[in-house]
């Protein structure tokens, strides 16, 4: 029970009374009074509603602008305003006696001029007429409750607002009035409130046959019952001269000892307000003004149940009721006027409230009223900052630890951290920077300051629970984290948050620098992605590969062919493994040339595709060992290696510098082998020059002088300055020459002439074969000119016959199809005759014989070619003259064959012109020459 003297009093509405609005001459403020004869009143949808003991409703406005209509022929005894609807439930009497009747009357809709009426019916329970006490509708207009003075109920269920969907049914009946009446609506559950004059029911209306309970043994006056909003959970409300009750459908709750006669009392946006008769021996209240007292004082109290103090309280003048229309309270007194109640605003209220309560350093209450006038966070976090700075002020560093942390995320947390810096209050600084990161508030120095703040205190526990929360529910930067627990030396927990977070680099740094377990670490780079896993061992390989470097081996064997993480055994082998390129790991075995060796030999053994730089380096590797190998047995096992990889043709396109590294290391074989390769037959023979390997030599020039015919010159030129006894291999220089025809035989005397142990016998032999078939040669040529002299004089007697004599042609078969020749027929001079018909068929032209055609062509290009060689004459010219080098441009035109020359032997007669008979001659002639020749 709370007693109602503890309770605080403020003054939170301001009183004002309602005024009659200016007339058109501006005249007004006279206090507005209503007619005379109010009995009851209402309020809802804009207007107060009055209903008189004259039979008229009355509707005020917020203009002011009263209207009325007659609603019974007697008197309105019972209003009911729904919140929701235009719908107004009247009870009234239109004859004399106990008749009261119930009217449903819809505002919206006008029946001349005044509001429809819907429904009417009378208010009697069973068949016994009696007075009509109190009045409740449901706002679903499903419901409708009537109270008697006889202890009677009425329930109608059904549409209230027309006859033929509802139904009338009693629902209560006792021996006390019934004083109060309230629907209750709890999700789909409907309750009614039934109070008399001596207990409290509670009826549930949504189950069948209404089961009813009753809540007490005690009842109340008329109007001195209500419903609670939501923030009192819709309790029923009843007030007896010694307590305010508070109930539920099923329970009676709180109670309030709010002593003195109750009158009236209602429920607005959160107060509970009671109008009570004034004590006489009460002291005078401060808020009554000057007015004297007398019997006819009401006392009208506002309470804030939830926060227990009383927001107003005034004495007025014989109240009538309290209306709460327009966000305001009306107060109806019995001389008419009408005084109106405005709240103040909220921050009016709390700025007034919290000044005082401040002072007195009743932060809790203050705290209590903002929330219940739902002030906003901010207001909020500033009454807890101030309830923290007093509390600290004070000394009590952990009750203001607790106010600041409500201010998170309201309150900058520097100004709080600030406070508790000092080491003796680090536990009160934890304690705040663990509810920071709890909301997701904290930024990386505020997890840094957490983590520091664990590490002094040596709190492993905390520590421990703060890192090792899900991923889910991680409130701080790890990477931050890590960074503070690896500089506090706390590196199993940093190697925690790293592995659990997937942070590999750190994870890596820490196992590597800090704790130096490379082993573990190689383990971890294994069971990462692809990507991760080589980027890391590009990173961190070469130290790995120092400590541990047949394992790290093993592992970039498998990067580089099949990697699969080693933690995915369930899909191991079902997917295709990615590969790393081998020849970026080179660099790791900078210092380990024996796991190089193995990791390059494997690589090539299982990819034969690798990189060409891992070839090249296996070579440069292999040609390390063989050059330094000391065991005669290994050193040619490793010769051998060396020369089968140079075999393997994987370095076609990196020729020069497998060659510069067989050279480096003295490789002669594989020196030799690359110069084959390369067709750098010259450079083999030189090479066999510079060690005098004579046979070698000649060896080279057996196998490779066709190919490169100088290779002889060059033997017999080296063999020639040569002062030993050569005559063995210059013998066979000179016999190859002489087959082959290489060199003309001064230039051989002259080259052999700088040798002091080649004498004449040397070359006896040479010379004597050559003069031999030079002399052979020489015959052949006579003869052959002798002939070309016959053919030539013959030729010219042909001519003159042609000239001269007649052409008798005496074929007898078609050059073509060798048939009879018949008649047409076609005869040319050079002796050939045809069908007329297959001369047509095959001859691509009338002036010239198809047989001899391909071969007069061919001597018809040559004329053709001559004459274009004339032309070049000028631009040879030219160019010799600007060329530095003359002689190039003398050998290309001659390689084109621009000074070989063609004669054609015409001996036309002087003077005499060229006709068609002569053209045709000299076609002959040139036919029969080529054919000659």
């Amino acid at each position: 029970m709370a007693a109602y003297l503890q309770w605080r009093r403020f003054v939170f509405f301001d009183r004002e009374t309602v005024k009659e609005p200016p007339g058109p001459d501006g005249a007004g403020g006279k206090p507005f009074a209503v007619p005379p004869g109010i009995a009851v009143c209402d309020s809802g949808r804009g207007s107060l509603v009055f209903g008189d003991i004259l039979r008229q409703i009355w509707f005020l406005p917020r203009s002011l602008q009263l209207s009325s209509f007659q609603a019974y022929k007697l008197r309105v005894t019972h209003l009911y305003q729904l919140k929701q609807h235009s719908i107004l439930v009247s009870v009234g009497e239109d004859e004399e006696g106990i008749n009261p009747l119930v009217k449903v009357w819809n505002l919206e809709k006008r029946d001349g001029g005044n509001p429809l009426c819907t429904r009417i019916f009378p208010a009697i329970p069973g068949n016994k007429p009696t007075v009509v006490s109190c009045l409740t509708v449901h706002e679903n207009l499903n419901f409708m409750a009537i109270g008697f003075a006889d202890g009677s109920v009425v329930l109608t269920k059904g549409d209230i607002t027309r006859d033929r969907h509802s139904k009338t049914q009693i629902l209560h009946e006792g021996s006390y009035p019934v004083t109060g009446l309230a629907f209750r609506q709890s999700g789909k559950t409907t309750h009614l409130f039934v109070v008399t004059t001596e207990n409290i029911q509670s009826y549930t209306l949504s189950v069948k046959d209404y089961p009813h309970l009753e809540l007490d043994s005690h009842g109340c006056g008329l109007r001195c019952s209500s419903l609670s909003d939501p923030s009192q959970d819709l309790q029923f409300i009843v007030a007896g001269n010694e307590c305010v009750y508070l109930y539920q459908p099923d329970e009676r709750g709180p109670c309030f000892a709010f002593e003195g006669q109750k009158l009236i009392v209602h429920w607005y946006r959160g107060y509970l307000i009671i109008v009570s008769k004034e004590r006489k021996t009460s002291p005078k209240s401060e808020f009554a003004g000057n007015e004297a007292q007398n019997s006819d004082k009401h006392v009208l109290n506002i309470y804030d149940l939830c926060n227990k103090f009383i927001a107003y309280s005034s004495i007025f003048d014989d109240i009538v009721d309290v209306l709460a229309e327009w966000g305001s309270l009306y107060v109806l007194t019995r001389d008419g006027k009408i005084h109106v109640l405005q709240e103040k605003d909220t921050q009016t209220k709390l700025e007034a409230r919290k000044s005082m309560l401040f002072r007195k350093n009743l932060f809790e209450m203050a705290i209590n009223l903002a929330k219940s006038h739902h002030l906003d966070s901010d207001g909020l976090s500033e009454i807890f900052r101030q309830y923290g700075d007093h509390l600290y002020n004070k000394g009590n560093h952990d009750g203001a630890i607790q106010q600041y942390i409500r201010t998170i995320g309201k309150l900058e947390p520097s100004y709080v951290i600030r406070k508790f810096l000092d080491a003796q209050r680090i536990h009160n600084l934890t304690a705040y920077l663990q509810t920071l990161h709890l909301q997701s508030l904290a930024n990386a120095d505020h997890t840094t300051l957490l983590l520091n703040c664990y590490t002094k205190l040596k709190d492993s526990s905390k520590l421990e629970e703060f890192i090792k929360t899900s991923e889910s529910e991680v409130r701080f930067d790890v990477e931050t984290a890590i960074k503070v627990l690896r500089q506090a030396g706390y590196y199993s927990h940093a190697v925690y948050l790293a592995e659990k977070h997937a942070h590999h680099e750190w994870y890596l740094k820490i196992q590597l620098e800090d704790i130096k377990n490379y082993q573990e670490a190689l383990c971890y780079i294994g069971k990462l992605p692809f990507d991760q896993a080589e980027s890391n061992m590009k990173r961190y390989g070469k130290t790995l590969m120092h400590h541990v470097p047949n394992e790290t081996t093993e592992l970039l064997k498998i990067l580089c062919t099949n990697y699969q993480p080693s933690g995915d055994n369930d899909c191991f082998g079902m997917l295709e493994g990615k590969k790393a390129n081998s020849e970026e790991f080179i660099p790791v075995f900078a210092n380990n040339s024996r796991e190089l060796k193995a990791f390059l030999e494997h690589m090539t053994e299982v990819q034969a595709d690798s990189p060409q730089g891992v070839y090249d380096t296996l070579l440069e590797l292999r040609l390390q060992n063989w050059a330094h190998e000391q065991d005669e047995q290994i050193k040619e096992k490793l010769h051998k290696e060396a020369l089968t990889l140079l075999k393997s043709g994987r370095f076609k396109t990196v020729f020069d510098k497998a060659l510069v590294l067989c050279q480096m290391h003295n490789f002669k074989d594989g020196v030799l082998y690359l110069y084959e390769q390369g067709k750098l037959f010259q450079q083999i023979m030189h090479y066999h020059m510079q060690n005098e390997q004579y046979k070698k030599v000649i060896e080279v020039c057996e196998l490779y002088g066709d190919q490169e015919a100088c290779l002889w010159e060059q033997a017999l030129s080296y063999f020639a300055r040569k002062e030993e006894d050569c005559k063995e291999y210059i013998a066979a220089v000179l016999k190859h020459i002489e087959n082959k025809n290489l060199m003309p035989p001064l230039l051989v005397v002259q080259t052999l002439a700088h040798n002091s142990t080649a004498t004449l016998s040397v070359i006896k032999d040479y010379l004597v074969n050559k003069l031999q078939k030079q002399s052979r040669q020489i015959e052949q040529d006579e003869q052959r000119i002798q002939k070309y002299r016959e053919e030539t004089t013959r030729i010219r007697q042909e001519i003159e016959e042609l000239k001269a004599s007649p052409k008798i042609f005496q074929k007898t078969k078609c050059s073509i199809c060798t048939s009879a020749l018949e008649l047409p027929s076609v005869h040319f001079l050079c002796g050939h005759s045809f069908h007329q018909h297959c001369f047509e068929s095959y001859s691509e032209s009338d002036s010239e014989c198809p047989t001899c055609m391909p071969e007069n062509r061919k001597v018809m290009d040559m004329i053709r070619a001559q004459e274009q060689k004339r032309d070049l004459h000028d631009q040879f010219q030219h160019q010799l003259k600007c060329s530095n080098d003359g002689f190039s441009v003398v050998a290309d035109y001659f390689g084109r064959g621009v000074f070989n020359k063609l004669t054609l032997i015409t001996d036309l007669p002087a003077g005499k012109a060229a006709t068609t008979i002569e053209a045709g001659l000299q076609r002959e002639l040139l036919i029969h020459t080529k054919r000659s020749t």
